[in-house]
């Protein structure tokens, strides 16, 4: 890595693995050994200035900051390649902050019950006949952070403006308007109170509520308003797929906003958006940077990008083939054969010379860890 600032720098300065459940435990290592001698890797030479150089390998975490460069591509061809040709409507669905704690204790019901009720509000939207008459169709990722590393859970939704009917018609959105902001989030809030009520009485939460508070806290949540957004996207369809596929493989900060770090703190960029936006910079204590950062470890097994509606895995390519059909559109498009090589966008490019003129001449072995432990400082 380096000196440059990053993330691997600062879990190596500040992690406290004994804090850990053996979970985050795991993914801290394998951000910690992403490209070291500790996961082995290539000896690459060039042949033209016979410069020596190493790769290692990657970890291919899902919550490693440098990796998955290769599987991010793929899932954007992947959604470009089944766009249809109607507009397309970005829909932010926001979870209250009140409901942080019961996330960071129970996370996996939460955010099971978040995709739920989220999905049972738009399809009851899409089949009413007063609207669209029919089965939508989602594709939802799950973000669980805001610019400053804070807990902010919320679902990215991509949908199409329009529903397939149950005798095989489109229709299609009268509009640009798909559906009232303010009735959507009232019907979410709704379903979303009543899951987690149940899942209460069902001990599935067992770590957060003693009796009485749960019903306390959500009869509060009843009487705020929860946040929706929705925005069409006309144009740009392309680029709110680009905008997702960026985080259905990666964690909640990138390397390139790691600003500095020193042997107490870190200095991190995110953009202000109550104010422009404009570019900022915060710092932070070194362990929080770190308790904010694991704070968006998913929990193993948890799928963060799920697909619903007419495009489900289980049925996408027919019902697609069958609304192409109704819109007199060409067929969907077969999925281009993905550049194989490096995990990197320029494969093996030559660092002295800038030629793409590397060879493999012999592999590295993998070295043994260091085991996790909180490195002492002055």
């Amino acid at each position: 890595m380096g000196n440059e600032a990053s993330v691997q720098q600062a879990l190596s300065r500040f992690l406290q693995p004994q804090a850990l459940d053996a979970h985050r435990q795991r993914v801290c290592r394998h951000l910690m050994n992403c490209r070291t001698a500790a996961m082995g890797g290539l000896q690459w030479q060039c042949i033209k200035c016979e410069h020596k150089q190493v790769q290692y390998f990657s970890c291919r975490d899902r919550h490693c900051p440098q990796c998955q460069w290769r599987a991010i591509q793929e899932w954007s061809q992947q959604q470009r390649a089944h766009v249809l040709p109607v507009p397309y409507h970005h829909l932010v669905f926001t979870l209250p902050h009140q409901l942080n704690g019961w996330v960071q204790l129970h996370p996996e019901v939460i955010y099971r019950l978040l995709f739920k009720a989220v999905w049972a509000t738009l399809d009851q939207f899409g089949r009413d006949p007063k609207r669209l008459g029919g089965q939508l169709g989602m594709t939802s990722v799950l973000h669980t952070w805001g610019q400053t590393l804070n807990q902010h859970v919320h679902l990215h939704c991509l949908v199409p403006a329009g529903a397939l009917s149950a005798d095989g018609q489109w229709h299609a959105a009268r509009s640009t308007y798909l559906f009232p902001v303010r009735a959507l989030s009232r019907r979410f809030r709704g379903l979303m109170v009543s899951a987690l009520r149940q899942a209460e009485k069902q001990q599935q939460l067992h770590r957060v509520t003693r009796p009485g508070e749960g019903d306390h806290l959500l009869g509060a949540l009843m009487d705020t308003d929860w946040v929706v957004y929705s925005k069409p996207c006309l144009q740009h369809t392309a680029t709110v797929i680009d905008y997702l596929a960026r985080y259905t493989r990666r964690i909640a900060i990138s390397n390139a906003r790691v600003v500095q770090v020193d042997a107490r703190e870190v200095t991190l960029s995110y953009k202000d958006y109550r104010h422009g936006p404009r570019h900022r910079r915060m710092t932070l204590a070194g362990e929080e940077f770190v308790r904010r950062f694991l704070l968006h470890v998913l929990p193993k097994g948890l799928m963060r990008v799920r697909h619903y509606g007419f495009l489900a895995n289980r049925c996408r390519r027919a019902r697609l083939a069958q609304i192409q059909r109704r819109l007199e559109s060409p067929a969907v498009p077969k999925l281009d054969d993905v550049q194989q090589g490096s995990d990197e966008p320029g494969g093996y490019v030559c660092q002295i010379c800038q030629q793409r003129s590397m060879i493999c001449t012999s592999i590295v072995v993998q070295r043994q860890p260091k085991p996790l432990r909180q490195e002492r400082r002055c």
